[in-house]
């Protein structure tokens, strides 16, 4: 199964719809099915007395509150539009996070089909329920949730009429430090939910979310940036664009990797069977109407002769033909 993968731009984009275009070139460029932004008023999402966590100050520093950061990160609705018109130009995926219901109404508006719920919105419930009611599908990530908090939105979802909905394993840490990761959560929260299950990833580099495609998850999304020397909350935690080419390509690699579970000899592995097994080999000269004995008798390359499995059935039997040492004993004298 091909595992969908989100580019999060974010607010990478730093309020420029010039840098906005930039990312979606990047995304592009690198396979991602689809680029992600997030767009809200800010006044409708933050108090203006909200403090900023502690990775925004040490990003962003403490001279303004996290009311005026979020403002200055924000494009405008048109913009929005004009972002999602230029992926549909471009063949990727638009996805914007709405984190208010204005918002929704806006997205759902120019055609945005797709919904992501962001950790921070799992307890929101006038926002599940916007969304849920349009019919639509749903991912949403779960990090700083107790799995009761993840069930119970689920169910919010659920009983709202949503649409298919994916549940993303996530820890909310900018970056995430990987004894936080907890990757076997994936299991926990398919079993629990019944439902798809992926990964967003906050670590740095691009070794985590790879591995949680061999674990199973369905979606990865993943924050890049065109530079993470750039001014701003997320750059630092964000993974640049040779990177994010790189994640895709190992994903994509890793996905043909998994295979379907069932152990078996592979195409490509045929043609070294017989030469890297061995067969049954005559140790000594043996004359017909010898008796086949561990003294002359060994295993050898290559392997098209008699399993060595068979040993004990060749053991005793008595030769229907000359051997010179180092030939194959042949098959037929296993037969009585």
């Amino acid at each position: 199964m091909k595992t969908l993968i989100i580019a999060e731009a974010g607010v990478n984009h730093n309020g420029s719809f010039e840098i906005a275009k930039q990312l979606v070139d990047k995304a592009c460029e690198a396979g991602a099915d689809i680029v992600k932004f997030q767009t809200c008023k800010a006044e409708n999402v933050i108090s203006r007395y909200a403090d900023k966590a502690e990775y925004q100050k040490v990003t962003t520093g403490e001279a303004d509150s996290q009311l005026e950061m979020v403002r200055k990160l924000m494009l405008t609705f048109d913009e929005y539009r004009m972002l999602k018109e230029y992926c549909d130009e471009k063949g990727i995926t638009f996805l914007s996070t709405a984190f208010d219901l204005v918002s929704v109404d806006y997205l759902h508006s120019i055609g945005m089909n797709l919904w992501k719920i962001p950790s921070g919105e799992v307890t929101n419930l006038p926002l599940l329920i916007k969304i849920a009611k349009l019919h639509e599908p749903i991912i949403m990530s779960t990090g700083m949730c107790e799995m009761d908090e993840v069930l119970e939105a689920v169910k919010v979802l659920k009983d709202y009429g949503a649409g298919e909905i994916t549940i993303l394993h996530c820890t909310t840490e900018y970056p995430a430090p990987f004894e936080d990761v907890n990757l076997k959560a994936m299991d926990e929260i398919r079993a629990k939910t019944g439902l798809k299950v992926g990964y967003s990833d906050h670590t740095k580099g691009i070794e985590v979310p790879v591995a949680a495609v061999a674990l199973g998850a369905c979606v990865i999304e993943k924050h890049f940036t065109l530079d993470r020397n750039m001014e701003g909350p997320d750059h630092k935690a964000s993974i640049e664009p040779d990177e994010l080419k790189e994640m895709v390509s190992s994903i994509r690699n890793i996905e043909k990797a998994v295979g379907d579970g069932n152990k078996t000899i592979s195409s490509s592995e045929i043609k070294n069977r017989d030469i890297a097994r061995k067969s049954i080999i005559a140790l000594t000269d043996i004359k017909a109407g010898d008796i086949f004995s561990e003294e002359n008798i060994t295993t050898k390359r290559p392997g098209n002769g008699i399993n060595p499995m068979r040993w004990f059935d060749l053991l005793g039997k008595t030769a229907k033909h000359d051997y010179k040492e180092d030939y194959l004993i042949e098959k037929d004298e296993l037969e009585d």
